[in-house]
C-alpha cells in the first residue's frame, strides 16, 4: 500500500461507511502531515528528530552508499550496479547539464546537479516505499533549503561573472531599447528573479508532492473507509486508484527530481550568460 492511513491522527480503524461512521474520522487533511517527534518534543524548546528527519538522513545515506558502492572500485567492464550508476549519472550530466548550461562551462557543476536530482528524487520516493510512505519533499522547509542551495550558487555566479554593474542588468534585464517603460521592466525582472524565481523553484517540488501524497492518503483510506456492505464495490474501485496513483507517483517523483535540477542549471546558465 503506497499511503499510511495510521498516520492521519483522526484515522479509526474500526470506522466504516456504513457504520454510520462520519467522513469527519478518516478524511485526510494538514494533520496528515504532521508527525510526532521520535526524539525531544515538539513544543519549541530544545531539539526533536521526527519521521520527516529520519526519512532525510537515511535518504541521504541510501545515495552516497549507493555511489560508494558502485564507484568504490570502478571497473573497465561495469557490473549491473556501476552500470546503472553510471546510466544514471551521465543522463543528469549529459541530458541536463551539458543541454543546458554547455559541456565546457557545465562540467564543473556536474557533481552538484547529480547530488541535488538523486537527493530529491530519494526523498519523493519515501511516498511509495513501504513503513516510510512519506516524501519528504512534502513538508516546504526542505525544498526551501534546497532551493536556497541553488539560490547561493548562482547570485553570487552572477556577480562573480559579471561584477556589480552586470550582475545587476543581468538580473533587471536592462535593455535601453525598451525607452520608457524600462524602469517597471527593470523593476518586474528584479522581482521575479531575486524573489519570485527561488519561491516557485521550492514550491513547484512541495506542492506536487504535497497534493500527490494527499490523493495517496485519500484512496488509500478510503478503500478500508468503504470497505462494508453495498460499499465493498466502491472499496474496490478507490483500492485500484490507489494503485494508479502509486504508479502515477512513481511518475511525477522522477519528474519534480528532473524539473528541479532543469531549473538549477537553467538559473546557472543565466548567471554565466552575456548580457546583451
Amino acid at each position: 500500500m503506497s499511503a499510511d492511513p495510521t498516520q492521519t491522527l483522526a484515522f479509526d480503524s474500526s470506522c466504516h461507511l456504513f457504520d454510520g461512521c462520519g467522513f469527519d474520522n478518516v478524511a485526510p487533511g494538514l494533520h496528515s502531515f504532521l508527525f510526532e517527534p521520535l526524539w525531544g518534543n515538539a513544543d519549541g524548546n530544545g531539539f526533536y528528530f521526527n519521521k520527516p528527519m529520519l526519512l532525510a538522513l537515511l535518504g541521504s545515506i541510501v545515495v552516497v552508499v549507493f555511489f560508494w558502492a558502485a564507484f568504490a572500485k570502478p571497473k573497465v567492464v561495469p557490473g549491473k550496479l556501476q552500470l546503472i550508476a553510471e546510466a544514471g549519472y551521465d543522463f543528469v550530466r549529459r541530458g541536463v547539464v551539458y543541454e543546458t548550461i554547455g559541456k565546457k562551462e557545465g562540467e564543473k557543476y556536474v557533481p552538484l546537479v547529480v547530488s541535488l536530482f538523486f537527493f530529491v528524487w530519494m526523498m519523493n520516493l519515501w511516498s511509495i516505499i513501504p513503513v516510510a510512505q512519506f516524501p519528504v519533499t512534502a513538508i516546504i522547509a526542505y525544498p526551501i533549503v534546497l532551493a536556497a542551495i541553488v539560490y547561493l550558487v548562482w547570485v553570487p555566479l552572477t556577480f562573480k561573472r559579471h561584477g556589480f554593474v552586470g550582475a545587476f542588468k543581468n538580473f533587471t534585464g536592462y535593455d535601453k531599447t525598451l525607452g520608457p517603460v524600462l524602469p517597471l521592466a527593470m523593476t518586474i525582472e528584479l522581482f521575479s528573479n531575486l524573489l519570485v524565481r527561488p519561491f516557485t523553484h521550492a514550491v513547484r517540488l512541495f506542492a506536487n508532492m504535497f497534493a500527490g501524497h494527499t490523493l495517496l492518503v485519500l484512496f488509500t483510506v478510503a478503500s478500508w473507509y468503504m470497505l462494508n456492505g453495498i460499499g465493498i464495490a466502491y472499496s474496490g474501485v478507490s483500492f485500484l486508484m490507489t494503485i494508479v496513483m502509486t504508479a502515477f507517483e512513481l511518475f511525477i517523483q522522477a519528474v519534480q527530481a528532473y524539473v528541479f535540477v532543469l531549473l538549477t542549471c537553467s538559473y546557472i546558465q543565466g548567471a554565466l550568460a552575456e548580457h546583451h
